[in-house]
């Protein structure tokens, strides 16, 4: 289930990246967002609560759509591009601060 759908641009070249564990494709241009919500049914966990976001301005100003490597680098994914390779975390303990 994903929250957008492609319409146009179909003929852009493949890349292959990795949200959470799970290997998806998206198309060369394609930032992080339009990557992540064309292949899962929300951006990343809420800071806040239990809920999931799906991003906010769409244009880098909101600050909604940090998302990390797994390496631990935060990017925008509103306007970071998708990279063939990249392997970007969502969700999970990988960005949270430790409370105890």
């Amino acid at each position: 289930m994903s929250r957008f759908r492609r319409l146009g641009e179909t003929g852009r070249a493949p890349i292959r990246l990795t949200i959470d564990g799970a290997e998806v494709w998206a198309l060369a241009g394609d930032t992080l967002m339009v990557a992540l919500l064309a292949n899962t049914a929300a951006l990343r966990d809420s800071e806040f609560d239990a809920g999931r976001r799906a991003g906010f301005c769409l244009m880098a100003a909101c600050q909604d759509c940090w998302v990390w490597t797994e390496e631990g680098e935060r990017l925008r994914a509103c306007s970071t591009e998708a990279a063939d390779g990249m392997r970007i975390v969502t969700r999970g303990t990988a960005w949270r601060i430790d409370a105890s």
